[in-house]
């Protein structure tokens, strides 16, 4: 058994975001020399069940006992929703972890900094293309590298949120949405009032969504209570034809006689 590689694959299982977890089981796993074995982990995220599978095979070369950790692929269980697959490779420096992958599978962004084919780092934001997949299942991801112009700093700006006159908050609200969680903060009105919030990224358009604190999305909400209003008042105005005037205003007015001279 190689232990300086058993050593690397527990520290890209911890950095992945399952902590010590499989330590002795790694270790145990990798004694037996099989050609490939998977590891299974369960977690809860609120009120949602994700169950991990960690897949790890052999180096193909001749009398090898090197092992890579190849990818983990994840089960997520929503209350009245199908169950949802996907599955993230493992890249060494630039690996999707355990939440960030739960918060890609909620359909929220994630920003990494990634490696291409030629192994050069470069920044992006990633998102799940829910409407298409590949050959194997998963679904397509969608990346708005640096070059697409995407700042949430100066996206965050546009609110009046409270927190950001804290640098200190605020750098933690930033490195948090970052990693595809919804961030907390509160909204202060002209008047003073506030509201509490939920903040989520979105580099598609350049923005952030906000949510109310039932994760409703404000801006969805307001939209269709002024699509209410909009109806009802087209309604009023599409009145039957004659109906605004009533029947004394329809009376024609007499004629009167001339008088004879």
């Amino acid at each position: 058994m190689n232990q300086e590689n058993v050593d690397y694959l527990k520290e890209q299982v911890m950095y992945a975001g399952y902590g010590d977890t499989f330590h002795q089981e790694l270790e145990a796993r990798i004694k037996e020399q099989p050609e490939e074995f998977n590891l299974q982990y369960e977690t809860n995220f609120g009120n949602d069940k994700v169950v991990s599978q960690l897949n790890f095979s052999r180096s193909n070369k001749e009398d090898s006992d090197f092992y890579f950790f190849n990818s983990h692929k994840l089960e997520l269980t929503k209350e009245g929703e199908p169950v949802m697959k996907q599955q993230f490779n493992i890249y060494n420096g630039s690996n999707i972890t355990l939440k960030e992958a739960y918060n890609l599978m909620c359909g929220r962004a994630v920003n990494k900094t990634l490696r291409n084919k030629e192994g050069e780092l470069y920044n992006t934001w990633i998102q799940l293309d829910f409407k298409h997949t590949d050959k194997y299942g998963n679904y397509l991801q969608q990346k708005y590298n640096e070059g697409y112009g995407y700042d949430l700093e100066e996206a965050l700006k546009k609110y009046p949120i409270s927190e950001l006159e804290n640098p200190m908050y605020e750098a933690n609200l930033v490195e948090s949405l970052k990693k595809g969680n919804p961030g907390r903060a509160t909204l202060t009105g002209p008047d003073g009032k506030e509201q509490k919030v939920y903040l989520v990224a979105n580099p598609k358009f350049k923005s952030v969504t906000l949510y109310d604190t039932n994760m409703e999305r404000i801006g969805h909400r307001r939209r269709e209570n002024q699509e209410k209003k909009e109806a009802k008042s087209q309604k009023q105005a599409q009145r039957p034809e004659g109906e605004e005037s009533s029947p004394s205003a329809q009376k024609k007015p007499r004629k009167r006689r001339a008088k004879s001279l």
